[in-house]
């Protein structure tokens, strides 16, 4: 019998047009759902399938984030 992990990190939840979006900030997996409860499901569900292949060492540690808005110049 395989030994149980778990593993905490932060996610971000956000509206995208139709859907919200949930981000984990700690590794680059995200999902979507029609309300920020299905998109929080459908992020856990996605995260426990990426920690089946990755070790614990690809979690970057995310220490307090916060929001920032930033205006973006281009041509």
């Amino acid at each position: 019998m395989d030994k149980q992990h778990e593993y905490a990190v932060q996610a971000v939840v956000y509206r995208e047009d139709e859907h919200y979006v949930a981000q984990c900030l700690n590794v680059d997996v995200s999902s979507f759902g029609d309300t920020e409860e299905e998109a929080l499901a459908s992020l856990q569900e996605a995260l426990e399938l990426y920690f089946e292949d990755m070790p614990v060492t690809a979690i970057t540690p995310v220490e307090a984030p916060e929001v920032r808005q930033l205006t973006v110049v281009h041509a």
